[in-house]
């Protein structure tokens, strides 16, 4: 910056020579002719337009310094935010990708499942058809096989008495249809228990307390003696009378609380007596066993072989199986006449002074007195009951 020409001072003496300026002063531009005129810098720094100027440009160099460390600190933070945008970029472009994967993965899925629920779908469809199809035809199947049931029961009835059988199936049938809970079965039902209720008022019979009579008497058949066996049964020993006169009277007075008559003594001869009479009567008894004289109303029964006894055994054995098997199956004529051809037989080959044969024949009458003849109700009402609902449209 050139510098500025100095002014002469107005303060110098008067008589003072003024000094000739140097050659280049008078070269210098206009200014110095403001110099010439007398105004110096200070004036001129003094003045409110020239204060207003520098302030301005202050202010502007302020502005302008402020300006550009704003714009740095925000070419900066642009620069940090960019690069964190590229690497946010970055990472939302790998989550991209994973979100793409995974929603192929899940449309993949998605359509496997809209594949099963297509099916699964089908398949309820298919079974709810089924459903209403035995639904529909379940009510029929029950009654078939209910009817079914009763016809078999009716028949066991009918044939062999089965009482329990009829009513286990009347039983059966009823709580079947009371799991249906339809008022249309109630007809069936109130049918159903009224037959219940006649199976129930029938007489027992006692068949198995029969059955087992029977077979006690068949197992004793082979133990009871015949008519024709070697060692038939020998009657009992007669007892002295004295004896038995003597018993009576001891009792009669024990229980009358008198004492009893004193026995007197016996002298030689009763003793002498007694032993020839237990002697004799031993003797007696051996004679008897030498020869026996029976009275048989069936002499041909003292004639059968060991063979031909077997067969009678065997005979009387069949008679009363086929009676047992007659009381199960309630036909009272067959279990009758087995029954009195079996007594028939006992009378005419068996020693029936003998215990046992008189214990067996007690039996066999104690079964003849058992009452077969009762009359078995139909389950008609049942069955009826069931065909009319089923013939219903």
């Amino acid at each position: 910056m050139n510098e500025l020409p100095t002014l002469p001072e107005h303060n110098a003496a008067p008589g003072a020579v003024p000094q000739p300026a140097p050659a280049d002063q008078y070269s210098a531009p206009p200014a110095r002719a403001r110099a010439s005129s007398g105004e110096s810098m200070s004036d001129i720094l003094q003045r409110p337009m020239t204060v207003v100027v520098i302030l301005l440009a202050l202010l502007l160099a302020a502005h302008a310094w402020s300006t550009r460390s704003n714009l740095l600190k925000l070419r900066m933070e642009m620069a940090n935010r960019l690069q964190k945008g590229d690497v946010v970029n970055t990472e939302t472009s790998v989550l991209a990708r994973t979100v793409q994967d995974q929603t192929k993965d899940l449309q993949a899925k998605v359509s496997l499942l809209e594949n099963r629920q297509v099916e699964a779908q089908s398949q309820q469809l298919a079974l709810e058809q089924l459903y209403q199809d035995l639904s529909k035809n379940r009510d029929e199947w029950a009654l078939a096989e209910i009817e079914q049931v009763l016809s078999t029961a009716s028949q066991q009835l009918q044939l062999a008495g089965n009482v329990q059988g009829a009513l286990i199936a009347l039983q059966n049938a009823d709580r079947s249809l009371s799991r249906s809970d339809k008022p249309q079965f109630i007809t069936i039902r109130r049918a159903i228990a009224g037959d219940i209720d006649k199976l129930k008022a029938l007489p027992a019979l006692d068949l198995t307390g029969v059955a087992l009579r029977l077979d006690n008497v068949i197992t004793q058949v082979n133990t009871l003696p015949m008519l024709a066996d070697e060692k038939p049964a020998l009657p009992a020993k007669p007892v002295r009378a004295d004896k038995v006169a003597a018993a009576p009277l001891a009792v009669k007075a024990g229980l009358a609380g008198v004492a009893a008559p004193v026995v007197v003594k016996e002298s030689m001869l009763d003793k002498v007596q007694d032993v020839w009479q237990s002697w004799t009567g031993e003797m007696w008894d051996e004679m008897r066993q030498l020869i026996r004289v029976r009275r048989v109303d069936t002499p041909a029964a003292l004639m059968l072989s060991p063979s031909e006894t077997y067969f009678v055994r065997e005979n009387v054995k069949l008679r009363l199986l086929n009676a047992r098997m007659a009381l199960l199956a309630r036909n009272e004529v067959a279990f009758r006449n087995d029954l009195v051809a079996a007594q028939d037989a006992l009378a005419k080959y068996f020693d029936t002074r003998a215990g046992t044969t008189q214990t067996a024949q007690a039996l066999l009458r104690q079964v003849q007195a058992s009452n077969l003849a009762i009359e078995m109700p139909s389950l008609s009402d049942s069955l009826n009951a069931v065909r009319n609902y089923k013939a219903k449209p």
